[in-house]
Parts: structure tokens; sequence; C-alpha cells
């Protein structure tokens, strides 16, 4: 069923062998944030900061949905409302940024630079919470926007795509 105005945060950092404890956290707050604010948590699916984020969310109500790099599903993390097996690996990351209104990075990996570096490419609004800085040598490109907290990284999100967050008072989905 397609929820007419569903928001979807694409968040993306390092997976369980990459992800520091403090990564964790943050990613935590980030996805309950997002789904107190009525936000589909988009990631691709794995553990490390994409099941930190999904854990939160769907403990606060919240929707998420995994793009797996696999053609099944048996690595995905538990906390997912949507696995999606997409069987091209990596290049799952460009649908991550192309489906999402706006990508929330934090931490960094090879994966979540080249998450970024897609957003900036493709004019998706990308959040950088405590992660990659880029910006293209002699281009006009919007870099990433950087931000130090969790809270800040969903208001700077929500403020890029002029999104508007469910009333308070509103039945959770």
């Amino acid at each position: 069923m397609r929820v007419p105005g569903a928001v979807r945060i694409g968040v993306v950092g390092p997976d369980s062998d990459g992800a520091t404890a403090e990564e964790l956290q943050l990613a935590e707050e980030v996805g309950r944030l997002l789904a107190e604010r009525g936000a589909t948590v988009l990631c691709g699916g794995l553990g490390g900061v994409m099941e930190a984020a999904c854990r939160a969310a769907v403990a606060h109500g919240g929707t998420t949905v995994g793009l797996l790099p696999d053609p099944d599903d048996s690595a995905a993390n538990p906390y997912l409302t949507v696995a999606l097996p997409t069987g091209i690996g990596e290049l799952r990351n460009g649908l991550i940024v192309r489906a999402s209104h706006a990508v929330i990075s934090i931490g960094g990996s090879w994966g979540t630079l080249s998450e970024i570096a897609l957003a900036v490419r493709t004019g998706t609004p990308c959040v950088a919470l405590r992660s990659w800085q880029i910006v293209p040598r002699g281009r006009t490109a919007s870099a990433p926007v950087p931000v130090d907290t969790a809270a800040e990284a969903v208001t700077a999100a929500y403020a890029a795509i002029g999104a508007r967050t469910r009333p308070p008072d509103a039945e959770p989905r």
C-alpha cells in the first residue's frame, strides 16, 4: 500500500565490520527521530548503521525498507519492514540514493562515500552526521550539510526537502 506523501530518508553508513559504537548510537537516534516524524527509513538492509537505524525506527512505530545487495534476503537485518533483494551488490547504493528524498550519512566507509558522491551528483539532499565532507573541485554541486547531532541531521534533512512532519496528534502508522 502506498502512503501518499510519505517521506523516504536514506540512512547510510558502515556495516557491522566498520561501524563504531558512537556511529551505532547516532544511527539509533536518527532512526527513532525519523520514525517519530513519520518518515520511512530506506537503507542497504544489512548490519551496522543500517540495522541500528532500523531497530530504533521499528521500535518507535516506523517503517523500514532495505535494498539488499544479494539475490536473497539471508543477510537482511531483522528490523526491516520490507527487505528487497537486488542481486546487484554495491550498485544498489545508487538505488538507495535515487529512491530517497534525502540521505543522512553517519560515519564513513567506502560504501558510504559512494552514496554521498551519488547524492551530490544527482542533487539528492545529503546530510553528513560526523561523516565524509566532499566538494568536487571546480564544481558548484551542493556539498553534504555537516551536522554533529542526530536531531540536527533529521532537521536538516527535512529542511532540505521542504517536508512537513506528521501532526503530533495524528495516529501512528
